[in-house]
């Protein structure tokens, strides 16, 4: 059977738990420094407040965005990373896609993560993560193109250690992310998972107002 999270708020406050559980090192009141909770936008903000308030760190956003398959807009074929850069998934020449619709759909994306850029960080740089310990929190992973291309520019960017923490994703996670992030944390891994908003009772899309209002503190 199937758990559920009431929303996105539960979400965090469980996954913000068991951060602690596994590393009390990320709360200790001895710690050299805090690390830095960044949070996918937008679903992922709420989940990151949750965790950033439980374990005393800087929240902040990471903009990163899909890239989607054109014959199923859902599906992501890859992603714009937080420094603009493009991210393809490594199935990518498995489909029946030529260069010129691929270009198009990045294309689409970049001028998607040009907005989000703008509306939620105010074209201020990607946030510097050098020697830092980094918690990369979203409200699910479905193919991870969006952090997988978040990771990577973190580990290019000299993160110390990357941690990444969802609520829920596949039960192959652990593998595809192998060797891409120093850990992973993903609390529900169903049987039968096709998406991410299948373990939560609210799973409503949430507004650039209300995750500006989270990055300013509430």
């Amino acid at each position: 059977m199937t758990r559920f999270f009431a929303d996105r708020i539960e979400a965090g406050r469980e996954l913000a738990q068991a951060l602690k559980r596994r590393w009390p090192e990320l709360a200790a009141p001895d710690r050299p420094s805090a690390p830095v909770v960044l949070g996918l936008p937008r679903g992922g903000i709420v989940v990151a407040a949750e965790v950033a308030g439980a374990l005393k760190a800087p929240l902040d956003a990471l903009i990163v965005r899909k890239i989607s398959y054109p014959i199923q807009p859902e599906m992501a074929i890859g992603a714009i990373g937080p420094n603009g850069k493009t991210f393809l998934q490594p199935y990518i020449d498995t489909l029946d896609l030529t260069e010129g619709m691929i270009e198009r759909a990045a294309a689409r994306a970049r001028a998607e993560w040009d907005e989000r850029n703008r509306v939620l960080r105010a074209g201020k740089p990607a946030p510097d993560v050098k020697g830092r310990v980094v918690v990369v929190v979203d409200d699910g992973i479905a193919t991870g193109a969006t952090a997988m291309a978040a990771l990577h520019w973190l580990r290019e960017s000299g993160a110390r250690r990357l941690i990444m923490a969802v609520p829920v994703g596949p039960e192959q996670a652990a593998e595809a992310f192998a060797g891409v992030t120093d850990e992973l944390l993903c609390l529900l891994s169903p049987q039968d998972f096709y998406a991410v908003g299948q373990v939560y009772r609210d799973f409503s899309q949430v507004d650039d107002a209300a995750v500006l209002e989270l990055l300013r503190g509430r």
